[in-house]
């Protein structure tokens, strides 16, 4: 089997091997991939584990905004010119990851009309997600969107079964992430929790449940 048919058939063989221009590596967790103003010189693809991307105010407020998983890009704005990074990475669970050259990168989308459709797939992904994301803070309630973000960390909705069983994330965590504050989250989950949309213990199951409320609930004013 040559290259562009394995390639085609499973992206994630392919980023698994390292060459001149791809490397890769494991991080653990809460490890930092790149901070905010690091050099942009790399595109990251995620064979396994999940990151988190974050950035932070001038008065040192910092907000998540994008949680990625299995088979995800992050770090592309170099492709687009940025000279330094927009966010901050950090692994959110142990990862295996391979960084990408901006040169090998871009040989892959000029040379791969494979890889390329499989890129333009991730932007246009992305761009949906930033689009809802969008969409939900500005006319969801905050207990619709902690609904949401805890169906988007299992990845319902995603191509394969969805991981019930969810990374250890702390509830600080998931208030920077749906505008809103830990007590909020806390009362939310528990809500959840009491209706069995949810199982929570140190660990966080989602039950297929939460999906039907999220889907039926009539949208509330922001709180």
């Amino acid at each position: 089997m040559n290259q562009k048919e394995e390639f085609s058939f499973d992206p994630k063989i392919f980023f698994s091997k390292a060459n001149g221009g791809r490397t890769v590596a494991t991080y653990a967790k809460d490890q930092s991939i790149f901070q905010l103003g690091d050099p942009a010189d790399f595109v990251f693809y995620i064979q396994k584990g999940k990151v988190k991307l974050t950035v932070i105010s001038e008065q040192g407020r910092e907000a998540v905004v994008a949680f990625l998983g299995d088979d995800e890009f992050f770090g592309e704005a170099c492709m687009g010119g940025a000279a330094l990074r927009l966010a901050t990475a950090t692994a959110l669970t142990a990862c295996t990851i391979t960084r990408i050259s901006k040169a090998e990168f871009g040989r892959l989308i000029h040379n791969e009309p494979a890889f390329a459709e499989l890129f333009i797939s991730h932007l246009l992904a992305r761009s949906d997600q930033i689009r809802a994301d969008l969409v939900d803070q500005l006319f969801n309630s905050s207990e619709k969107r902690l609904a949401r973000a805890l169906l988007l960390l299992a990845a319902f909705g995603k191509d394969g079964e969805p991981d019930s069983v969810l990374a250890n994330i702390s509830q600080e965590t998931l208030a920077d992430m749906i505008g809103t504050t830990r007590a909020r989250v806390n009362f939310f989950m528990n809500k959840f929790r009491r209706l069995g949309l949810i199982h929570y213990d140190g660990q966080i199951k989602v039950h297929h449940s939460l999906l039907s409320m999220f889907l039926h609930e009539e949208p509330k004013t922001k709180s």
